[in-house]
C-alpha cells in the first residue's frame, strides 16, 4: 500500500510540473506577442496612415493673421503656410477647428493629424508630442484699452484679466507674479478675450503678439484697444506638433526649408506682415 501511494505522488507531483511548465511557456508566448504588438504599433508609420488618406487633417483655432475668413474663405499666414507644405508633400490639407484645451486629445485619437495654429514650443509639449523645428519668433502681450495703458502697465492688482484656456497667455498669467493678484478667468479664444476687454467685461487681455498685428488698432474691429508696450514678458517661438514619434514632422522641416529657400515662406510671411518675426528664411 505504501508503495502505491509513492507511485501516486510522484505521478501527481509530475503533472504539476508539466502544467506548470505549460503556463510558463504561454506566459512567455504571450509576452512575446504583446512585445511584438507594442513594437509594430510603435513602428507604425504616421505619413503612411496620412498618405493613405491622401489628406492631412489640420487642428486650428480661428485668429488673424494665422488661420481666420473673409466671408466663407479660411485664410491666413498659417492657411497659405500649410496648404505649401501640403502640396510638396502630395496631400491635400483639411482644415478643422478644434478647442484649443483638448488639442493633444483630438491629435492622439487622431481627429486631426497635427496642430498647426501658432502653437508655442514648450517642454511640456516636446514630452508628449512631436513638434518641428521653430518657424516663428512670438511673445506674449497685455491688450487694454487705450486710456488704461499706462495704469496697467504699473500694476493688474484688482483688474479682470483673461486669457485663452491652456495657451500660452494661460500659462503667463498663472506664473507670473505681476498677476497674483488679477481676477483671473481663462476664456475659450484669443478673439473671446478681445472682445471682453472691448466689451469693458476684463481690464486686459493676455494674447499673442502674433494675434495682437491684426487684431487691434486703427482699421480693425478693436481700433481702441492698444498694446501695454512698458510692460514686456520673455519671447517664444512657435511649431508645428504632431503625435509623438511621428515621422512626419521632419518631412515637414524638410518642406520649410525648400519653401525658404525658394522664396515662398518669405512672400507668405511679408504678406501678412510677419517677416521680422520669420526664424526661417
Amino acid at each position: 500500500m505504501k508503495l502505491k501511494k509513492i507511485i501516486a505522488l510522484l505521478m501527481a507531483m509530475a503533472m504539476c510540473v508539466a502544467l506548470l511548465a505549460a503556463c510558463s511557456t504561454q506566459t512567455a508566448t504571450e509576452t512575446a506577442e504583446d512585445t511584438q504588438t507594442a513594437a509594430d504599433t510603435s513602428a507604425e508609420s504616421d505619413w503612411e496612415y496620412i498618405k493613405d488618406k491622401g489628406e492631412m487633417i489640420v487642428g486650428i483655432t480661428l485668429f488673424a493673421p494665422m488661420n481666420y475668413k473673409e466671408g466663407e474663405e479660411l485664410v491666413g499666414f498659417e492657411t497659405e503656410f500649410t496648404k505649401a507644405v501640403c502640396e510638396k508633400l502630395g496631400v491635400t490639407p483639411n482644415f478643422q477647428e478644434i478647442d484649443w484645451g483638448s488639442k493633444e486629445i483630438e491629435l492622439n485619437s487622431k481627429n486631426i493629424d497635427c496642430i498647426w495654429n501658432g502653437l508655442t514650443i514648450t517642454d511640456e509639449r516636446k514630452a508628449n508630442m512631436s513638434i518641428t523645428e521653430p518657424y516663428m519668433n512670438n511673445r506674449q502681450v497685455m491688450i487694454t484699452k487705450a486710456e488704461n495703458a499706462e495704469r496697467f502697465a504699473e500694476s493688474v492688482d484688482g483688474a479682470s484679466v483673461v486669457a485663452e484656456v491652456d495657451s500660452t497667455g494661460d500659462a503667463l498669467v498663472n506664473s507670473d507674479e505681476f498677476f497674483a493678484n488679477a481676477e483671473y478667468t481663462a476664456v475659450d479664444s484669443q478673439a473671446k478675450a478681445l472682445m471682453d476687454v472691448e466689451a469693458g467685461t476684463s481690464d486686459v487681455a493676455v494674447i499673442d503678439y502674433v494675434a495682437s498685428i491684426a487684431s487691434i488698432g486703427e482699421g480693425t474691429d478693436y481700433a481702441d484697444l492698444v498694446v501695454i508696450e512698458a510692460r514686456e514678458f520673455p519671447g517664444d517661438e512657435y511649431g508645428v506638433a504632431f503625435r509623438s514619434g511621428s515621422d512626419v514632422t521632419e518631412m515637414v522641416n524638410e518642406a520649410m526649408k525648400e519653401l525658404a529657400a525658394d522664396g515662398t515662406l518669405g512672400a507668405i510671411a511679408e504678406k501678412y506682415g510677419l517677416s521680422d518675426l520669420m526664424l526661417i528664411k
